[in-house]
């Protein structure tokens, strides 16, 4: 089987830049002449996502022209579909330092070589109208509009060189494109479904990734790691979870669990198109969109997301797989959705965010209709263990 049969990556290759061996060397001298641009944990995700080719067809961060045709087509100059500006913001300090210089080398927030950008522009950005027209919101309280405000007001654009790659923490589990590829490859799939999480895993979810498996070789269970809202579970913790429920409930050779290096900017619709478009890249064949995907508040409609697929899904060359609301039925004895249940919500196993961080904060285990109880039970020690911090805070 060749990587041919998998689905080709958005645009037709990948064009991340990730080189080795004389030619890493090479890089590596030329990164220590330059100078240094610190990232913020935003623009590192960014730049592993460019670098690594999730973020394919684009080289680099973008420049104004593309930046510019997003916002009004939400397509790139060459006419592809793209949902949202991946730009480089930088203060005008910051230029100011640089100007001159045609590039630089970007260190992640600690410090460390991360690659080099070479630049070929540098432009205002319009953050009101970004957020209006990606966020469908101009408001602070949105955790992406947030950051599209507060970003420094210039953006540096053009094609990046990935040098050192941070795991994240998962080392076992960082893969980029290429390499899950090569993974499906191996395992003989050519149709995958990709799953996007920043949650654990609970019995709706399970269902269906399931219901998805019936119809495909394998599942890429892809739980993004990278910069998230600080009340989100954190990676290390949902990482625990995922791993152990592949181990008790998931056939082995029918999913791969990956980390997705991306910052979750909560946009909605217009994310659910981007997280499309890398699974894409990662060599899926299929997308599953549930519910709110990728929503955050009530800023976005339940199916806002999927309806978004309606009339560009073909162009984009992935199969969205749309899902309702899944849940546990008293009377059918079974996971359904309204698709398939008769019975009222009033049969149904049901429970709020809310009320299950209550019931997980207390020691209490949600009922194993909606969460497996290994799951929460990782769950329950972590709240436990972040409980025992802030007390000695």
């Amino acid at each position: 089987m060749s990587h041919a049969d998998l689905t080709p990556p958005y645009g037709g290759r990948l064009t991340g830049r990730q080189p080795a061996g004389t030619e890493r060397a090479a890089a590596l001298e030329r990164a220590a002449r330059l100078p240094r641009l610190r990232l913020s944990e935003r623009s590192l995700c960014d730049a592993v996502c460019l670098g690594s080719g999730a973020y394919s067809p684009l080289a680099g961060f973008m420049g104004r022209a593309d930046y510019a045709a997003v916002l009004d087509d939400m397509r790139l100059t060459s006419g592809l579909i793209w949902p949202i500006p991946i730009t480089l913001p930088v203060t005008v300090d910051e230029w100011a330092s640089l100007r001159g210089t045609d590039a630089v080398a970007l260190e992640a927030p600690g410090g460390s070589l991360l690659g080099i950008l070479d630049v070929d522009d540098v432009f205002e950005t319009q953050p009101q109208r970004e957020a209006e027209i990606v966020y469908r919101t101009t408001d602070p309280a949105h955790p992406g509009v947030a950051a599209v405000l507060s970003a420094p007001p210039l953006a540096l654009a053009g094609p990046m060189t990935l040098l050192d790659v941070p795991d994240f923490g998962f080392p076992d589990e960082y893969r980029t494109p290429a390499q899950t590829r090569a993974v499906f490859q191996d395992l003989g799939w050519k149709t995958v479904v990709g799953f996007q999480t920043r949650n654990p895993v609970h019995r709706a979810h399970e269902y269906l990734q399931k219901v998805a498996l019936e119809t495909v070789d394998g599942l890429l269970l892809h739980p993004l790691v990278g910069l998230t809202k600080d009340d989100d579970i954190p990676a290390d913790v949902r990482m625990t979870c995922y791993r152990t429920l592949l181990a008790k409930y998931y056939p082995p050779r029918r999913v791969v669990l990956s980390i997705f290096p991306a910052a979750m900017r909560y946009a909605g619709p217009r994310e659910a198109v981007l997280h499309a478009i890398a699974r894409k890249n990662y060599g899926c064949s299929h997308f599953i969109v549930g519910r709110d995907h990728a929503g955050v508040g009530s800023y976005y409609g339940t199916f806002d997301a999927q309806r978004m697929f309606d009339d560009i899904e073909d162009e984009l060359g992935i199969s969205i797989l749309r899902f309702d609301n899944a849940s546990w039925c008293n009377v059918c004895e079974s996971m359904v959705t309204d698709k398939t249940c008769p019975h009222g919500a009033g049969d149904r196993v049901t429970l709020s965010g809310t009320k299950v961080r209550e019931m997980l904060r207390s020691g209490r285990r949600p009922p194993p209709e909606f969460s497996r109880p290994e799951v929460a039970d990782i769950l329950i020690a972590a709240m436990a263990r972040k409980g025992e911090t802030a007390s000695a805070g």
